[in-house]
């Protein structure tokens, strides 16, 4: 109880200061989805990523110093994700460790024979349940910038930590009502068995092959999608964006379309 008073006013005082002005700088050269929120928004998205970068750990990896460009392009992007959620700024996950670049891990696969293959799998990010979120800088920096790429590997590993909030890593994060747990199953059971089969017979889907691996990665590949590409998901997948919706509570798709018709005046 005593640890929960002091967390709150500590981020009270925090939110007293006056915002960085080379943070805001930065939200607006690197992170994209930032300028399609509304002021307002913008405001509360602030104050979310303000918190969220003073209670993590920030962690540089293979020589990768952290800096404030680092610090605020990633949280940026994870602000966005949370900006109308009911959150507690992850606070089941304490460190983000960053890469310079594509990395390398220790991975096993099982062969045909049965065997247990070792060996070093490439990495642009990943998540761990209970411990941190890992990214490569180059990776980040570029998928953040460009606004309509379908891909950001930011919201893809920390959807996962959201599918971790609930003991297990299967696609189904932590939802409000039995009402909602049982449509989101039917969507996304729905729409994964459809990917798996597209991707089967090598049809050209919306979503990446990736998202076949599994319901995890079905989910992470599809919140990219919803933050990034919702115009044609909304389009494509119109079950699997309402369900996104209800989850995320945004209009992405929405504000996507606003953004597009002030770019034409």
């Amino acid at each position: 109880m005593i640890l929960k008073w002091f967390k709150k006013r500590k981020r009270i005082a925090l939110l007293k200061e006056p915002f960085p002005q080379n943070w805001l700088q930065i939200l607006e050269n690197n992170v994209a989805l930032y300028s399609l929120v509304s002021k307002a928004e913008q405001s509360h998205l602030q104050s979310i990523m303000r918190i969220f970068i003073s209670e993590k750990n920030w962690e540089g990896c293979n020589g990768q110093e952290i800096n404030d460009e680092i610090k605020v392009t990633i949280a940026g992007n994870v602000s966005v994700m949370l900006l109308a959620m009911k959150h507690d700024y992850f606070s089941h996950m304490a460190s983000v460790l960053v890469y310079p670049s594509g990395y390398q891990n220790p991975a096993e696969r099982k062969a045909r024979n049965g065997v247990i293959m070792e060996g070093n799998s490439a990495r642009l990010g990943e998540a761990w349940e209970h411990g941190p979120v890992v990214l490569a800088w180059d990776c980040v920096l570029e998928q953040s910038r460009d606004p309509y790429p379908g891909r950001n590997v930011v919201i893809h590993e920390f959807a996962h930590q959201l599918d971790f909030m609930n003991g297990f890593a299967d696609g189904t994060p932590l939802l409000k009502s039995k009402a909602q747990y049982i449509e989101w199953h039917a969507v996304m059971k729905d729409e994964y068995e459809r990917l798996v089969e597209d991707s089967i017979h090598g049809r050209v889907t919306l979503l990446d092959d990736y998202a076949a691996t599994n319901p995890a990665e079905f989910f992470a590949v599809a919140s990219e999608c919803f933050f990034e590409n919702p115009l044609q998901m909304a389009h494509k997948h119109h079950k699997l964006y309402d369900v996104l919706k209800g989850y995320y509570r945004q209009d992405t798709a929405m504000r996507m379309s606003h953004k597009r018709q002030k770019e034409k005046l």
